[in-house]
């Protein structure tokens, strides 16, 4: 079989857009994560700390932690993985405190991203780069 050269551009044109969908994806899943959980509401930056390492040797055990003074839930996100959902945390009015600390798996360098839905109905934003040396995720 030969193959011309408009035929090898094409073939290259299709893995370029291969390589591109998964992390279109990715980013598409995090906007419709984000949009569901914040109800309409934008959100707004500050109001929500959020503790993670900037290098994780290790993606299996990444420590985060939160403080979200004033929420009633707060969604942790990790852009990166094949799963962004990480875990949601829920705060009733007997909650003494509003934070978290907990380990979760990141597949590769990536945005770690904690949405914190107010009382008020506003939502805010907190998020932090962990480059990861040996991912978590099978990577």
């Amino acid at each position: 079989m030969e193959l011309s050269r408009r035929d090898a551009l094409l073939f290259g044109l299709g893995g370029l857009v291969a390589i591109a969908l998964p992390g279109a994806a990715l980013a598409a899943k995090v906007e419709e994560l984000t949009a569901a959980f914040a109800g309409g509401a934008a959100p707004q930056a500050g109001g929500i700390t959020l503790t993670a390492p900037e290098i994780a040797e290790n993606g299996n055990t990444v420590p985060i932690e939160f403080d979200a003074p004033g929420a009633v839930a707060v969604m942790l996100l990790a852009a990166g993985n094949p799963e962004p959902s990480v875990a949601t945390f829920k705060f009733g009015p007997a909650a003494g405190s509003h934070r978290a600390a907990t380990r979760i798996r990141l597949a590769k360098t990536q945005d770690v991203i904690a949405l914190a839905k107010m009382a008020d109905g506003s939502v805010r934003q907190a998020q932090a780069t962990v480059k990861v040396t040996i991912g978590g995720c099978g990577g």
